[in-house]
C-alpha cells in the first residue's frame, strides 16, 4: 500500500557527518540542523552520544544540543548503551534511537557486542528513555547484508523486530548499513518484519553504495513504509563498507516522492540549496545528483 504522505527523517547531522573525514564546527552543525528544519524537516538526528575517541565527529554532542532549544522538530539522539542514554536524556533530545545489529560480526566490530547483546542493550535504553519521558525506537543495522557474516536471513531480522516491539519500541528502522540491498530483498525483509511486529511503524534507512538507494526507497514506499531516512547531499557512509558512497541523498528522495505526488512537507528547493552549502563547507561542492542539476522543469509553451 502506497501512502499519500511519507515522513522524511534527516540523518545528515549524525549518520552523515560521523562518517566524514571533515569535522564540522559546532556552529556549522547547528546551522545544518536549523536550516533542515526551515526546509520542512520535522524529525532529525541531531547527534550521537558515543565515546569521543571512537567518533570524534560527534564529540560536541552536548554543545550542539545546547543550541537547539525551541527547535520545531523532533530531535533524535543515537545511543548504543546505558551511558549514552544517560547523556542523551540530560539534553534537549526528544527521542532516543538504539542500534541493534542483525549479525554478530557487525555487532562486535561496531559496538563490541553480539547481536543478542545489542538487543538487550536496546531494551535497557528504552527503559531509560521512558523514565525520562522521551520516545524510544531502534534501528536494526545490516538488515540486508553484513560485511563480516554475509547474507542475513529475513527471519533473523523479523525475530529481532519482535523482541524490540515487545521491549516497547515505538518504531523500528531497517538499515541497509553497507548498501548491499536490492529491491527484492527490501520487499522480503519488510514482509517478514511486518508479520512479526504488525503494529509497529517501519522506517527504512538506505545507503547508495551500489546505486540502489532510490530504487530501494521506492520499493519500501510500495511495501508500506511510513518513514524514510535520508542525508542532505548524500553525505556519510559506513567505515566497514568498501567503496561506500554515503547515505541516499535527501534531495534525491524528495524528487522521487514529489514526482509520485507523495506529500512530505519538505521544500526540495531549500534542501538542494542546503546541500550545495554543505558541499561548500566540506570543501567538495555538490555531491548528490539533484544538487548538481536541479529538478526537471519543462519549458513553458511558446
Amino acid at each position: 500500500m502506497i501512502r499519500h504522505e511519507i515522513e522524511l527523517v534527516e540523518v545528515g547531522p549524525r549518520d552523515g557527518l560521523q562518517n566524514e573525514a571533515v569535522i564540522l564546527s559546532t556552529a556549522d552543525k547547528v546551522t545544518l540542523i536549523r536550516n533542515s528544519v526551515a526546509a520542512g524537516i520535522r524529525r532529525i538526528e541531531v547527534a550521537s552520544f558515543v565515546h569521543p575517541t571512537r567518533v570524534p565527529q560527534m564529540a560536541d554532542a552536548e554543545a550542539v544540543c545546547a543550541q537547539l532549544e525551541g527547535l520545531e522538530a523532533i530531535r533524535i539522539g543515537l545511543v548504543l548503551n546505558r551511558r549514552g542514554a544517560e547523556r542523551a536524556v540530560a539534553t534537549v533530545v526528544d527521542e532516543l534511537g538504539a542500534v541493534v545489529s542483525a549479525s554478530d560480526g557487525f555487532g562486535m566490530a561496531n559496538q563490541g557486542r553480539t547481536s543478542e547483546e545489542t538487543a538487550s542493550d536496546a531494551a535497557a535504553i528504552f527503559e531509560i528513555a521512558r523514565n525520562a519521558g522521551r520516545r524510544c525506537q531502534a534501528t536494526i543495522s545490516v538488515a540486508f547484508g553484513c560485511p563480516f557474516d554475509g547474507n542475513i536471513a529475513p527471519e533473523r531480522v523479523a525475530e529481532l523486530a519482535r523482541k524490540l516491539a515487545d521491549a516497547g519500541a515505538h518504531e523500528i528502522a531497517l538499515a541497509d548499513t553497507i548498501g548491499a540491498a536490492a529491491p527484492i530483498q527490501v520487499e522480503q525483509v519488510m514482509h517478514e518484519v511486518a508479520r512479526a511486529a504488525p503494529k509497529i511503524p517501519l522506517r527504512l534507512h538506505f545507503h547508495d553504495t551500489r546505486n540502489m538507494g532510490v530504487a530501494n526507497a521506492w520499493t519500501a514506499v510500495c511495501s508500506g513504509a511510513a518513514t524514510l531516512d535520508a542525508s542532505v547531499g548524500g553525505i556519510g557512509g559506513c567505515p566497514f563498507a568498501l567503496g561506500a558512497t554515503g547515505n541516499v541523498a535527501s534531495e534525491d528522495l524528495l524528487y522521487l516522492l514529489t514526482e509520485a505526488k507523495i506529500a512530505t512537507g519538505v521544500s526540495i528547493e531549500k534542501v538542494i540549496a542546503l546541500s550545495r552549502w554543505l558541499g561548500d563547507v566540506m570543501g567538495r561542492g555538490p555531491t548528490s545528483k539533484l544538487a548538481r542539476v536541479g529538478p526537471f522543469r519543462p519549458p513553458l509553451p511558446a
